[in-house]
């Protein structure tokens, strides 16, 4: 797991979260010629004209769904989440992503034939093991500048030391801090854009989108239990990121009152009795999370322990701002609502 302001150093966990949203294509049909006939017209010169009209139509509608955004106009200036802005004189040709969430977006806007370097921790999608590594958590910056890249992705919180190094070598970094689902959205189409990869941008943006919509308007009337998240061991997250609103999106109610990531109070859950408790997958068997639920005495009393609704779900999709956050949406849906996710 790679978390935004993560107030605490497991190695394993530090997985990313990485931006871009939402784009909405304007569709325009285009009008077919007059039905008016001359009387002259044959009966067979009518069925022809019409079945003229009906192809251009078609033909019509078919280049409109298909229609792509305009090409980014270069140089392109941009300004990242750290608001530091950024200029391209051309479309990048070798980029180098120094966390997860930002491979995988780079890949799924469809410039991952154009990634020179990763982060170790970077596992998805398998080409990025084929691709050289520039460091985990602490990235080796005469790696990254060996590359010789023309835009590196980064992470504000993440990678705070690691940009001020790379932009004194006046190397173009675009950091991102998304902390909702629509700022993920929107991090994907600007990525897109400083790419020119938009077209393929916006099919991701639709397809979380759509996840969203999906999710929303099945939750919409049912009751919103009550929900614990562990994604570490003794660490939860509040309010002010985005896994807390992914939690309400899919129809839960975070019983953590704290802010941000941070190690919680166990009495206090007992407390706030949740009714279901989702934790993630962890990288070695037993799962250390859940032999911690488990193995604490008083928590024997919560409803969700009592009933045996403690759901574990796929770390990386839920904890990573990039295109699988809405893979992560609908597995914490499934886990809070799984009569209405069959």
């Amino acid at each position: 797991m790679y978390m935004n302001s993560t107030p605490f150093n497991t190695k394993r966990l530090l997985k990313q979260l990485g931006l871009l949203a939402a784009a909405l294509m304007l569709a325009l049909l285009a009008a077919c010629g007059s039905d008016e006939k001359t009387t002259s017209e044959k009966p067979q010169d009518e069925q022809q004209q019409q079945q003229q009209q009906t192809e251009e139509k078609n033909a019509a509608a078919e280049q409109t769904d298909s229609e792509q955004p305009a090409a980014t106009v270069y140089p392109l200036t941009v300004k990242d989440d750290s608001c530091t802005e950024i200029t391209l004189e051309k479309a990048p040709e070798r980029i180098v992503t120094i966390v997860p969430s930002e491979t995988e977006v780079a890949f799924a806007v469809g410039a991952g034939d154009r990634v020179v370097g990763v982060d170790s921790y970077s596992n998805y999608p398998e080409q990025a093991a084929s691709i050289d590594k520039i460091g985990d958590m602490t990235s080796d910056v005469e790696k990254i500048a060996s590359l010789k890249p023309d835009l590196i992705l980064a992470s504000v919180s993440m990678n705070s030391q690691a940009i001020e190094q790379l932009r004194q070598l006046k190397l173009n970094v675009y950091a991102s801090d998304p902390k909702t689902y629509a700022a993920v959205m929107d991090k994907i189409r600007r990525i897109g854009e400083i790419t020119d990869t938009q077209q393929k941008a916006s099919e991701v943006v639709a397809h979380m989108q759509q996840v969203k919509d999906e999710v929303e308007a099945k939750v919409k009337d049912v009751a919103k239990p009550n929900v614990f998240l562990e994604f570490s061991p003794g660490y939860t997250v509040g309010k002010g990121e985005f896994l807390d609103e992914l939690l309400t999106i899919a129809g839960g109610q975070n019983v953590a009152t704290g802010k941000g990531w941070y190690e919680f109070d166990a009495e206090q859950i007992v407390a706030n009795n949740p009714a279901v408790i989702v934790y993630s997958s962890w990288y070695e068997e037993p799962n250390a999370i859940l032999e911690g639920i488990k193995g604490r005495p008083a928590w024997k009393e919560i409803d969700a322990v009592k009933n045996n609704k403690l759901v574990e779900v796929a770390q990386d999709p839920l904890v990573r701002v990039g295109p699988r956050l809405a893979d992560g949406l609908m597995d914490l849906a499934k886990a809070i609502h799984p009569d209405l996710f069959q």
